[in-house]
């Protein structure tokens, strides 16, 4: 009878068969395992203890641990009645990884990974087996240096399986993309005209800078980027700059923000207050040209409005007969509105004439003081300093 049950508890444990049991002795090589249930000890050689690779056995178990594990082999001796059970833990987690992960990516499941090694492709990750994560898919930004990331706890997706060639690839690239959509439709239902907030400059372009304000990047027209002219992006700001950015208008269709740092910076007329009076003769360069007059720079950032009545005793056409953009004329003041930033000026007025006609005194008080935009004549937002001038009329 002893014989007969012998035979057959050997005969119920056979390889692929997955058996628990308790770590009972650790070797230089192996473990010793009481398996339950079973009259032979199973033993889990230094190679099939774990995923990864150590160096000891007792790196990965100790004596007590209760674990599960594959048979892989059923060595029995008939003559002496002795027998052993050679076991795998490494691949019972292996395919239970596998399993895991599977799951993961049929549903799309963001999962937490350990980085245990920064390798020159990528990165190396426990997920229950060895996980690579490669350089392309560590994150939306370009990283040069990996060597942060060892150690550290990363939420990855996975993008591809391959359990007959051990291969695990995953992505945390995609979690930064879900994560940066979600931030910036955040940042898009929260941002209002009007608001100032800090921004960081992306990229240049010839028409103007990139800031990124969060997650998402706004665009400073070159026009707003300064009170003063502005040839190219690059004579005001640089890439990195952190920047104090106002709020234009917020597209949320298209995703499209306009900001402007300009709006930000005081205004040039603030530093004019009392240089420039009524009567004053001064230099300034011509700096626009439009149907209803000249647009002159009497000091950086700040211009004056020359009326079309106003650039020559004699009756002219269009302003472009006798002036050009760069040219540096002679004006007289005929009237400051610092808190409306409006100057008018007269080139006229610092002419000689035989037949002397005396400035317009009604057109130079409807310039500073009119409030109304009817007239198309009148200069517009781009016309004049952004908004500023919006409400010319003459």
């Amino acid at each position: 009878m002893t014989e007969e049950f012998n035979e057959s508890m050997i005969k119920e444990i056979k390889e692929g068969d997955t058996v628990t049991g308790e770590i009972q002795e650790i070797d230089e090589k192996q473990v010793i395992v009481n398996i339950n249930g079973a009259k032979f000890n199973g033993i889990i050689p230094i190679s099939q203890l774990s995923t990864h690779h150590i160096d000891n056995p007792g790196d990965a178990v100790k004596v007590g641990d209760e674990i599960g594990a594959y048979v892989t082999k059923v060595e029995y001796d008939e003559e002496n009645e002795t027998g052993a059970y050679i076991l795998s833990k490494r691949q019972l987690e292996t395919e239970k990884s596998y399993e895991f992960l599977q799951e993961q990516l049929d549903n799309n499941k963001t999962i937490e990974a350990k980085v245990t090694e920064v390798v020159k492709g990528g990165l190396v990750v426990d997920v229950g087996q060895r996980g690579f994560v490669p350089a392309s898919l560590i994150s939306t930004d370009f990283i040069e240096d990996f060597s942060d990331f060892e150690g550290q706890v990363l939420k990855l997706k996975v993008e591809e399986l391959d359990p007959a060639n051990n291969r695990v690839i995953l992505s945390r690239k995609a979690v930064e993309a879900l994560e940066n959509a979600e931030k910036k439709d955040d940042l898009l239902n929260s941002l209002n005209e009007g608001d100032v907030i800090e921004g960081k400059v992306a990229r240049l372009t010839n028409f103007g800078a990139f800031v990124d304000i969060g997650g998402v990047d706004g665009l400073v027209h070159v026009s707003e980027l300064s009170h003063e002219h502005v040839k190219s992006p690059e004579d005001v700001v640089s890439i990195g700059d952190t920047v104090n950015v106002k709020v234009k208008s917020v597209d949320r269709d298209s995703e499209r923000i306009s900001l402007s740092i300009k709006d930000t910076l005081p205004s040039p007329f603030e530093s004019i207050k009392g240089e420039f009076n009524e009567g004053d003769v001064i230099e300034g360069t011509v700096v626009r040209l439009t149907n209803f007059g000249a647009f002159v720079e009497i000091k950086p950032g700040v211009q004056g409005l020359v009326h079309i009545s106003e650039i020559r005793h004699t009756h002219i056409g269009s302003p472009s007969e006798v002036l050009e953009p760069g040219e540096v004329v002679g004006v007289k003041v005929l009237g400051v509105d610092v808190e409306k930033e409006r100057i008018s000026l007269s080139i006229k007025a610092t002419l000689e004439a035989e037949n002397v006609v005396e400035s317009d005194s009604a057109t130079t008080k409807s310039y500073l003081e009119s409030g109304s935009d009817d007239d198309d004549d009148n200069p517009t937002l781009g016309d004049v300093f952004g908004d500023k001038l919006k409400d010319f009329k003459f």
